[in-house]
């Protein structure tokens, strides 16, 4: 089920939006939701190139499960 939210943004801000919106004929939300999903697909998922190359790294994957196994087990502890 969709959601509404309040959004506060400076009129440069939203003109900037509506500008981006008008070139890619979209309403102003359906632009501002577009833009902010691709922000967090970039911000945390892989592209193709990228997982490629954690793949091709063996060290890294050992490592990786290394940590995995150790987060599951409890040890370790989260750093921010």
């Amino acid at each position: 089920m969709s959601k509404t939210i309040t959004l506060r943004i400076s009129e440069d801000h939203y003109e900037a939006f509506k500008r981006y919106a008008r070139s890619e004929n979209r309403k102003i939300s359906n632009a501002i939701e577009t833009l902010a999903m691709k922000q967090l697909e970039d911000a945390y998922f892989t592209d193709d190139i990228e997982t490629a190359e954690i793949l091709s790294d063996g060290a890294l994957l050992e490592r990786i499960k290394k940590g995995a196994k150790q987060a599951k087990a409890g040890k370790g502890r989260i750093v921010e």
